[in-house]
């Protein structure tokens, strides 16, 4: 495949370039369920257009937990091709066991992703924190790229006391994606993180705060939505213009309160429609973006582009 071969040649973005503004999108399935490449192709050009620093594929934005293996490893193949360097690519492995999650890393060892987004073991029964410690060494034993916690399921929460062990005792281990909406776990995660780590923030309603915080950046599902307004604000931060800053903020949170739901993906997709780039279908059973849904999204573009 000429593709693979061209994005194996690529050299490693590193850890540290990991920085700013870097979208979760979501994959295009068409009506039958199969993926949309052309419109995961038109998708990356929009986002890199829009001036974002990098790109994630596969996490729970791009219906990560839908995928297959094969079809994780095509969609990373297509945005290493299509990115050509540009930008760092991460890749999400959202399974529910140790050894799905070093199958996950090892089919993807060849190609050049800056790091694996992987979450916490997600089924109902949750490892204490010593077997959680324990997944993550083994994950970084088998994975050759550098490895983002995804800290984002509920009942698998991990508390920042605990992030901070495993990064300073799993040296592949080089930063935390930290969701929900608390603030405060976010601030003690930077504050205690090792030197050199990574902390990121999917807390959607939150870009400016936490940025503002001193977060490294963002992986959210908003960035992948309104990603022009999110590297403005990325900007606004990094240059000290808070008072244009905050406006942005206001006007980003009336956007996420129009998509925020338990098809959230489904809203993004109708996000990019309406900005000209084709969201196609979410993969089934999650239902398309309400006709609510859909009035509220054009409605807060409209006040944020």
């Amino acid at each position: 495949m000429a593709a693979g071969k061209k994005t194996t040649a690529r050299r490693r973005h590193r850890p540290q370039d990991m920085v700013g503004i870097i979208p979760p999108m979501t994959t295009p399935f068409t009506a039958r369920g199969e993926i949309d490449e052309p419109a995961f192709r038109r998708q990356l050009r929009f986002l890199l257009a829009a001036g974002v620093h990098g790109v994630a594929v596969g996490g729970s934005t791009g219906e990560g937990h839908t995928l297959d293996t094969a079809e994780l490893r095509r969609l990373v193949e297509v945005a290493l091709g299509e990115v050509g360097g540009q930008v760092p690519v991460i890749a999400g492995v959202i399974v529910d066991s140790t050894r799905q999650a070093v199958e996950r890393a090892q089919a993807l060892a060849d190609l050049p992703v800056a790091a694996l987004q992987i979450t916490a073991v997600h089924y109902l029964f949750r490892p204490s924190d010593e077997h959680m410690l324990q997944h993550f060494r083994t994950v970084g034993r088998a994975a050759r790229a550098p490895i983002l916690i995804y800290n984002v399921v509920p009942w698998s929460y991990l508390s920042p006391a605990l992030l901070i062990r495993i990064m300073k005792q799993v040296p592949q281990v080089v930063g935390v994606k930290q969701s929900a909406g608390d603030l405060k776990l976010l601030a003690d995660l930077m504050i205690g993180a090792p030197r050199q780590a990574r902390i990121f923030s999917a807390v959607d309603a939150l870009m400016y705060p936490s940025f503002a915080l001193g977060a490294h950046g963002a992986i959210a599902a908003i960035l992948t939505a309104a990603p022009q307004s999110l590297v403005q604000l990325w900007q606004c931060v990094e240059a000290g213009e808070h008072a244009a800053a905050r406006r942005l903020h206001e006007r980003l949170l009336g956007l996420w309160n129009a998509m925020v739901g338990d098809n959230l993906p489904a809203a993004v997709k109708f996000a990019l429609a309406s900005q000209g780039v084709r969201g196609g279908y979410p993969r089934a059973p999650m239902p398309a973006a309400t006709a609510a849904q859909q009035r509220a999204i054009t409605a807060a573009l409209k006040k944020l582009l």
